[in-house]
């Protein structure tokens, strides 16, 4: 909890950190978050000794085909969000992860095939009239949050194809961002428009930064989705986007006029239905896999062997001197509640 708190913490407040960045441009502040990333990475990996997935991905051109797509996803999805923080726009930002999840199911649906259930199917609905109400009153559609809600899900998307961790999948976005990233700053660096130097030690610091900043939220939600369950990691997530509603609306002093309240408003209300119905989801899993376990075990103990009591052990009916893991040991129960579980 503590890991995955964090993570969505950190990225609710990096607003805060691009605000700081406000006299260098949106261009020059994404080259230097993408320049200082790999450095970052290196040293982490070089902490945890974890180098040893590369050379399977370098053997794999389809994989590395997806990073690359991946890495182009987040790399505009980066820009548009430190653009939005440089001209005020931090609570459209906000928004546009506020419906990340309905855009993610909506994928899910297009691209993937999968089926909705009745809550899933209003959720989708309601924020896709929230778009239409906010489109309409503003006389334009919220290009800035759908962006960044679209390219996002489909980081995520694309993230999973590839089957890396954060710490890898961060490292190898890392990798593919960085020679572009030095060009465009030695290049700005060469028409003398780099602010890297000439706007003090502070700036320069904060400029490398960037990679920390970028890295720490990844590695902590790393950590936390390994720990606690998916359900919760999908609840802790509405921390950042409300975090940054907050910080436009108080620190940054961004207008909401009323269609602005009624939208988010519809947003919220389909964001409670779709987490009140994966609360129910995972509490029905979570019954059943009870019951398969029960059922397991119940079969368990009238398959075990009769006899003497000096030949039966006592505990859980397993013939003494059998290996737990073995035939008619637990580790038939752990199989059978492992088969409910993916069932």
């Amino acid at each position: 909890m503590a890991y995955g708190l964090t993570a969505f913490g950190m990225w609710g407040l990096l607003p805060l950190y691009w605000a700081l960045l406000a006299t260098t441009g949106p261009a020059e502040v994404l080259a230097h978050r993408m320049l200082w990333s790999l450095p970052t990475a290196v040293v982490i990996l070089a902490i945890v000794g974890r180098w040893g997935w590369i050379p399977g991905l370098l053997r794999q051109p389809k994989r590395l085909a997806l990073v690359a797509v991946s890495t182009s996803l987040i790399t505009v999805n980066w820009y548009l969000f430190i653009w939005a923080v440089a001209n005020d726009r931090v609570i459209e930002a906000s928004l546009g992860y506020f419906i990340n999840p309905l855009i993610t199911i909506a994928i899910g649906v297009l691209l993937l095939r999968e089926r909705l259930r009745t809550a899933q199917w209003a959720a989708v609905g309601i924020g896709l009239l929230a778009v239409v109400v906010m489109g309409v009153a503003y006389g334009r559609v919220p290009w800035l949050s759908l962006v960044l809600s679209v390219t996002f899900a489909l980081y995520g998307l694309v993230k999973k194809r590839t089957d890396l961790d954060g710490l890898e999948g961060f490292s190898a976005d890392a990798a593919l961002q960085f020679l572009p990233a030095l060009g465009f700053v030695i290049l700005l660096t060469a028409r003398g428009e780099s602010s890297f130097v000439a706007e003090g030690a502070g700036h320069t610091l904060l400029l490398i930064g960037s990679g920390l900043a970028t890295a720490l939220p990844l590695i902590f939600f790393g950590a936390a989705a390994v720990r606690v369950p998916l359900s919760t990691v999908g609840l802790m997530q509405y921390i950042a986007p409300s975090t940054m509603f907050l910080l436009g609306l108080l620190a940054f002093g961004e207008e909401m006029p009323p269609e602005r309240w009624i939208g988010f408003l519809m947003v919220w209300t389909a964001l409670t239905i779709l987490t009140w119905d994966v609360l129910r989801q995972a509490r029905r899993s979570r019954a059943a896999l009870r019951e398969a376990g029960r059922a397991a075990g119940a079969r368990l103990a009238e398959s075990a062997p009769t006899g003497p009591p000096e030949a039966t052990a006592v505990a859980g009916g397993i013939p003494a001197g059998a290996d737990a893991g073995g035939p008619g040991g637990a580790g038939t129960g752990a199989d059978a509640g492992s088969a409910a579980q993916r069932g």
